[in-house]
């Protein structure tokens, strides 16, 4: 199954007013996804769209169409710890209704749960553990995009240098970190600390757009069922790997300052103490320069015994890609995708599995190049820093689609 369990709902800051359930079902199934996250689920108003769907006797919830969902939120924790301020994101999964329902009246005196999707609180991640175990053995805390400069258990402004830092003595009911964007489990196994900890990755999506919604994703063979998913993720039995997008497309890998148009890599920022040489100002440090100040092992090496992972950018940015169109909306590009999908079935399908002399016959050379040199971790990419995504960089050859000629369809044909 390839399951994306971090997303949002519409009630998060920042997220698409269109996100309900039927929107998320059409594309995780047009994706290629098997589950998704429920996102939000102690938001009065989501939770509504929630108590719509039928759960299952394994915590599993299923639209009326069957495509099941599991219950998960993120929250904010903005508190104080070890004479430094801390900000830290967390994904909490859930087996059931009842235990929702008692993080939710849990939650919710701690602060308010109606402004956002993604709540904020002042309390500290250890006191998270403490509650979460006091209602159920079985709801899980994966620190969120853990590499992330501002909201992360190991970010630049104001994280951790360890699991055992943030956590104390509660460290152990900690089984696994999510890479993240900006990194992927080659930089994490660059640290020996991580090495009990196992390695999934979702897509924090704001919206349901293919673009955005199982941007990144775990494998896991199990059968469908919350306690079945949870162990896998909790012991590694059953964890197949990953999907990450390439490090360096991510909008924090390099270090520097978006307003000032500065971006170094870690030597470099070294050069300048980390200050920018613009304004002057401490630079945005990133997730590249975070990971080379934990890590004590080279580049490259690898724990024995850790699943595979595939670096992937999103179909949608290699179509405009090659097109050479900026807006990922545009109808070029939809018109395109939904004629691969037609061809297909799915995306994921597209990117990982179709042969490359089908993908040539029936979409033309340019394309399928392109898509091959995604599977194989072939495309140069120019690196994101400081909030700006990165980008694909195509050369001469590849810049227009020569063969596939789409039919004309609206986005509600899929």
């Amino acid at each position: 199954m390839i399951v994306d369990l971090h997303i949002h709902s519409r009630y998060s800051q920042a997220c698409s007013k269109y996100i309900d359930f039927e929107n998320l079902e059409k594309w995780a199934r047009v994706k290629g996804i098997d589950v998704l996250g429920t996102g939000d689920f102690q938001h009065p108003l989501w939770r509504k769209d929630i108590d719509a769907l039928e759960e299952d006797e394994h915590g599993i919830l299923r639209t009326k169409n069957g495509f099941p969902f599991i219950w998960q939120t993120e929250i904010s924790l903005i508190y104080t710890q070890g004479g430094k301020g801390r900000r830290v994101h967390h994904v909490i999964l859930a087996p059931n209704r009842d235990v929702a329902d008692q993080i939710t009246e849990s939650l919710g005196k701690k602060g308010r749960l109606d402004y956002d999707g993604r709540p904020i609180f002042g309390f500290s991640s250890i006191e998270l553990v403490d509650m979460m175990s006091g209602i159920s053995k079985d709801v899980e805390i994966i620190p969120a995009h853990v590499w992330t400069p501002w909201f992360a258990i190991f970010g630049s402004k104001s994280g951790f240098n360890s699991i055992e830092e943030c956590f104390k003595e509660k460290a152990k009911y900690i089984h696994a970190i999510e890479t993240g964007m900006s990194s992927d489990p080659a930089m994490n196994w660059r640290l020996s600390k991580l090495d009990n900890i196992n390695l999934v990755s979702f897509s924090d999506s704001h919206s349901f757009w293919p673009w955005r919604l199982g941007r990144e994703a775990t494998i896991i063979d199990t059968e469908l069922k919350y306690k079945e998913i949870i162990n896998a993720i909790r012991t590694g039995k059953g964890l197949k790997g990953t999907i990450e997008t390439v490090p360096d497309y991510g909008r924090y890998h390099l270090d520097g300052h978006r307003s000032c148009n500065v971006v170094f890599d870690p030597k470099e920022s070294k050069k300048y103490n980390g200050i920018c040489p613009v304004c002057k100002k401490p630079l945005t440090i990133g997730v590249l320069n975070r990971v080379e100040e934990l890590a004590d092992r080279p580049e490259g090496f690898k724990p024995e015994g850790k699943p595979e992972f595939k670096k992937l950018i999103p179909l949608t940015e290699l179509i405009a890609k090659v097109i050479n169109i900026k807006q990922l909306a545009s109808k070029k590009i939809w018109n395109t995708y939904n004629d691969l999908i037609e061809k297909f079935g799915s995306e994921f399908n597209i990117l990982l599995n179709v042969e490359k002399k089908e993908l040539e016959e029936k979409i033309g050379k340019r394309l399928a190049d392109v898509i091959i040199k995604n599977r194989e971790d072939k495309l140069k990419i120019k690196a994101g820093y400081d909030g700006v995504y990165g980008e694909v960089i195509l050369n001469g050859k590849e810049k227009s689609i020569d063969k596939i000629k789409p039919k004309q369809k609206t986005l509600g044909e899929f």
